[in-house]
């Protein structure tokens, strides 16, 4: 078959990795990138570090509002997949570049595969459960990485189509590991394992209300511990624009944006994590570094029942004091499937 793949945005790019690897080995594949994530290091570097094949296409649509950015991209999505009259089109997580695959692709009455699909957070106001939800609702195929997600599109009435796959990120996790230990960033940045927290924040809701993104910062920097915190463009460009001064959070260490072997060995000799992504939960819990989600909800509620995560919204003083006391203990258990995902994925594509 021939397969039509979407992607724009730094998890997707993770999530590619190991997918497109073994379902280039049973069919074509014809990869986009929209651009969504264009700086170098959220882009090209993933790609060149971790053997992803070179987009056929870039739209390069960058940035701007969700309507203006999903238009782009929809304006750019709709000649290419008519020209190459694919199979089928596949779409990864829950960004614009999702939802305006899903929806380009219906309108084209092209069969939609959504690698992640049934997550919930149950918060309308954030825009990736909007996206989540118009592309489930369009998508033929649903890779599910959890039971819980299966559970959610039941209750939808969503039940054709639907697999539990697990997660592609642990997959990618598994995949890149070995790698992941040569790297020297630990050296580069002169620390040591277990003795300092990472930080990564890039959600809205935490970056354009101010007084959330100062909580956040000054929390980490109050609890007295060391932060790493590789900044995400737009965040930077936010603290910037408000004379925020960076060196009056002594705690903190910002660095620019890493590859992603660089960012997981960082991440997996973390004595804490603190974030606001929904694939970093994800990877602190298998990496067994305790984290903190400065959300007041996540679509990875396992990581919480289990102990390993805890919600506490961006309060600056609940965020000093679990940097402090937050040690979970306890099993692990394996909610996200045992590291074969990209090849229940490539079966799944036989229900088309």
């Amino acid at each position: 078959m021939d397969i039509f793949t979407i992607i724009g945005a730094r998890p997707q790019f993770i999530k590619c990795a190991p997918v497109s690897a073994a379902l280039r080995k049973a069919h074509d594949e014809f990869l986009v990138h929209t651009g969504q994530h264009y700086d170098d290091n959220l882009s090209h570097i993933f790609f060149d570090e971790m053997g992803i094949p070179k987009p056929d296409v870039n739209l390069e649509v960058g940035s701007g509002s969700h309507a203006v950015q999903t238009a782009s991209m929809m304006t750019g999505l709709e000649p290419l997949m008519t020209e190459h009259s694919p199979d089928a089109v596949m779409i990864y997580g829950d960004t614009n570049s999702t939802v305006a695959g899903a929806l380009v692709a219906a309108k084209l009455h092209l069969p939609v595969i959504h690698i992640e699909a049934g997550l919930r957070s149950f918060n309308t106001k954030m825009p990736e459960e909007i996206n989540r939800i118009v592309a489930d609702r369009l998508s033929k195929v649903l890779c599910c990485p959890t039971e819980t997600a299966v559970e959610n599109l039941e209750k939808e009435g969503i039940k054709n189509g639907v697999i539990n796959t697990g997660d592609v990120m642990y997959d990618a996790v598994l995949m890149f590991k070995p790698l992941s230990e040569k790297s020297k960033i630990l050296k580069t940045l002169n620390v040591n394992p277990k003795e300092y927290n990472l930080v990564t924040i890039h959600r809205a809701s935490n970056t354009d209300i101010l007084e959330n993104l100062l909580n956040i910062l000054n929390g980490a920097n109050d609890s007295g511990q060391l932060s790493i915190f590789p900044i995400h463009p737009r965040t930077k460009n936010i603290i910037k624009s408000n004379s925020i001064n960076f060196d009056s959070f002594k705690n903190i260490k910002f660095i620019e944006p890493l590859g992603y072997l660089d960012f997981m060995k960082l991440a997996s000799n973390a004595k804490t994590i603190t974030t606001d992504s929904g694939g970093l939960q994800k990877e602190a819990y298998w990496h067994g570094v305790p984290c903190i989600t400065v959300r007041e909800e996540t679509e990875w509620v396992e990581t919480v029942e289990s102990g390993w995560n805890c919600l506490i919204g961006p309060n600056k003083e609940k965020i000093t004091d679990a940097l402090k006391d937050f040690s979970p203990s306890g099993e692990r258990p394996e909610y996200y499937g045992n590291g074969n995902a990209n090849e229940k994925i490539v079966d799944a594509i036989n229900l088309i």
